[in-house]
């Protein structure tokens, strides 16, 4: 079987978890909850809920428990998407390849569905405490949402928002565009390796050491990201490229160059992935699998 094919069977199952538990659209919240579900809908890697799938397995976790977290995890992070395509952000008109929650729904709909899927997403991620068979996973199920809580929010994924909001048209240094990179992105890519392991009952060391490969990667990733804006096309990307450069955004690429950004890339690639090799346990898909996400080209 191809990476490829591989792949696509596991987003599909990240799909299928996903759509077990998003909500109904029915009630007097039915047009909220239709925004809500356009948004996960749309699609994506699935990256983060898949990350928690194979660092559980890899520690022999049971599917039942981190099921609810990878459902979790993709709602924040699509809320973070809706929140973050609105007028009074990014401005985006699409987002993988259609039409904007916003551009459909209205900005006002738009904030509540982000709204919604951020507060749905921890009434989910709470459904693993049914599943929870002995005091160890109980513990285990709680370590796991302050991790997630902690990297969503202020000191977290909001926080890395606020300072990439309040610093545009700003020129700053290298220190505040890595801790933008850290907290936007790369903090849920953390939360994703980490919780994974957390519900398995991984050793500590370990979990420690998913969290600095989900810093390398996580930071890669928006880099790459920060490439593509320059030297990708809207029909890989599904979205507007070039915003960054006209809109006087600060990208790894503004500040350090096209060629130092692809070489950073790689350094950090490289560091992840020795961490990698250097724990207890292996999973070669997953490892695969960071490399593919730092060489994309979508």
């Amino acid at each position: 079987m191809s990476f490829d094919e591989e792949i696509r069977i596991r987003t599909a199952h990240c799909n299928d978890v996903i759509l077990k538990f998003l909500p109904l659209e029915e009630g007097y919240a039915k047009e909220v909850i239709e925004a809500m579900n356009y948004s996960v809908n749309a699609g994506g890697k699935r990256l983060r809920p898949m990350f928690i799938y194979e660092t559980n397995k890899m520690y022999c976790g049971r599917p039942e428990i981190c099921e609810p977290f990878m459902a979790a995890i993709e709602m924040i992070h699509t809320y973070s998407l809706v929140h973050d395509d609105l007028p009074e952000m990014d401005n985006d008109e699409y987002r993988r390849g259609r039409k904007t929650t916003h551009a459909v729904y209205g900005q006002g709909m738009a904030v509540l569905a982000g709204d919604g899927l951020l507060n749905f997403g921890y009434e989910t991620a709470i459904r693993a405490f049914e599943a929870a068979d002995n005091a160890e996973e109980t513990e285990n199920i709680a370590q796991a949402l302050l991790l997630l809580a902690a990297n969503a929010g202020i000191y977290g994924m909001v926080g890395g928002q606020c300072a990439d909001l309040v610093s545009e048209n700003e020129k700053i240094d290298d220190s505040t565009l890595l801790y933008i990179h850290k907290h936007k992105t790369a903090c849920m890519i953390e939360s994703g390796l980490q919780i994974g392991a957390i519900l398995a009952g991984a050793p500590s060391e370990e979990v420690r050491n998913l969290g600095r490969i989900g810093e390398d990667i996580g930071i890669a990733f928006q880099i790459q990201d920060d490439i593509l804006d320059v030297e990708g096309n809207i029909e890989e990307l599904g979205k507007t490229i070039g915003k960054d450069a006209v809109e006087g955004k600060n990208t790894y690429v503004s500040i350090h160059g096209i060629e130092n950004a692809k070489a950073d890339v790689r350094k950090r690639t490289d560091e992840a992935l020795k961490l990698f090799d250097g724990l207890s346990v292996k999973n070669d898909f997953l490892r695969e699998l960071m490399i593919k996400l730092v060489e994309r080209t979508n």
